[in-house]
């Protein structure tokens, strides 16, 4: 029997897309078939040991009985400071405008919740997205629109009203793309001028390959300004911290104010242990030179087997992805690597502009790794269509 609340209108979950998990479940059975283990390439879930030095400090924090404070410790605010100065010449912000969040995931899908949103609202995200932007939007029936830089935000002026939020993902997931300084430059100043928040998911920051990614918050994007802009930030994948749940937000002092009293009044805190462990990780940068060490050999020897299997590798200048294409439906790609034992994640689940397209995570062991090579390699090199003119079209 369906729930009286529930059948008083469409569910919530109604409105939001299907997980990217629940699509590729069907693959991983596919590539089962295939001798020998599976090859899964497509969640982004980091498989590396925590690091030492974050272990003994959650262990040394076990001890926690009273509640924490949704600001934060102020050490914790302190360090998150600290890691972006040092490490990202980042130095506009004061303590009040740091705050420390359980991951990312559920700032992104709450964040226009939290900020009185809805459907009166517009709001945007990049045409290829991770899906919890849309998430966000469709929870307080906000509109949406698709912006990937300032010609795009230029063509909104002549709607009736300008956004209220403006996603940025600069490294981008899926495809690993890197906006320039002076391209997040000009959609800052666009959205001043508007009042629109932007708001840049930084969740990739620390894994530039061919190109350093810059924060929104520093001084060449903001102008020395935090007015009208958050940045977003986590410990997930440059710490393997993933299962930890720390992450951070930063900017506009009004709007994390704002924040802090929402989320004081629903409870939202970081548990005291995990500041500790955040402190420890924040504050040592050795583990993450390790880290992305064997993550650079893997994305080296990943992307020479798929070039040479006849892939073109596109963007992939920074994050923890590779985005390549064979010029065919992502649904035929897919397919051909779940025969061979090796689960990717088709374009199409981050938006339509991905249709020939497939996004292969590097969070795997290098055995995986080696074992993909292999599979490649055997496959034998094939041509790659030319690229077709890219769609102007909003998905």
């Amino acid at each position: 029997m369906t729930s009286s609340v529930l059948g008083r209108r469409d569910p919530v979950s109604a409105r939001l897309p299907v997980a990217v998990q629940t699509t590729v479940a069907a693959l991983r059975e596919r590539a089962a078939a295939h001798q020998g283990p599976v090859v899964d390439l497509a969640i982004g879930a980091p498989v590396d040991p925590t690091p030492a030095v974050v272990q003994r400090a959650l262990a040394a924090e076990a001890d926690s009985p009273g509640y924490p404070l949704t600001v934060g410790r102020r050490d914790l605010r302190e360090a998150a400071l600290g890691w972006l100065a040092r490490c990202h010449d980042v130095h506009v912000l004061h303590q009040r405008q740091v705050l420390p969040t359980n991951g990312l995931k559920e700032v992104i899908a709450s964040l226009a919740l939290h900020l009185g949103l809805g459907p009166g609202d517009l709001v945007t995200y990049p045409r290829l997205a991770y899906p919890t932007y849309a998430v966000g939007a469709a929870l307080v029936g906000a509109q949406t629109a698709h912006v990937d830089g300032l010609d795009d935000l230029l063509a909104l002026d002549d709607a009736a009203e300008p956004p209220a939020l403006v996603w940025v993902n600069s490294p981008s997931n899926p495809t690993g793309r890197v906006l320039a300084p002076e391209e997040l430059r000009a959609m800052v100043t666009w959205c001043r001028e508007r009042g629109a928040l932007l708001v840049s998911d930084e969740c990739y920051l620390d894994l530039g390959w061919e190109t350093r990614p810059t924060s929104v918050l520093h001084a060449d994007v903001c102008g020395g300004s935090t007015s009208g802009i958050l940045a977003l930030h986590s410990l997930s994948k440059r710490s393997n911290l993933a299962g930890y749940r720390i992450g951070f937000v930063s900017g506009d002092a009004d709007v994390v104010a704002e924040l802090v009293t929402v989320r004081r009044n629903l409870g939202l805190q970081m548990a005291g242990p995990q500041q500790g462990a955040a402190i420890a990780a924040l504050d040592d940068d050795q583990h993450v030179t390790a880290q992305r060490s064997r993550y650079a050999a893997r994305r080296t020897a990943l992307r020479g087997a798929l070039v040479s299997a006849g892939f073109r590798v596109e963007h992939s200048e920074a994050g923890l992805y590779l985005w390549a294409t064979r010029g065919e439906a992502c649904e035929d790609t897919v397919g051909w690597l779940a025969d061979r034992g090796i689960v990717a994640v088709a374009g199409s689940e981050y938006g339509a502009a991905g249709a020939e397209h497939v996004r292969f995570a590097l969070t795997v062991p290098d055995e995986a790794v080696g074992l993909a090579v292999e599979r490649l390699a055997a496959s034998g090199p094939a041509p790659v269509t030319p690229a077709a003119p890219a769609s102007t079209e909003e998905s």
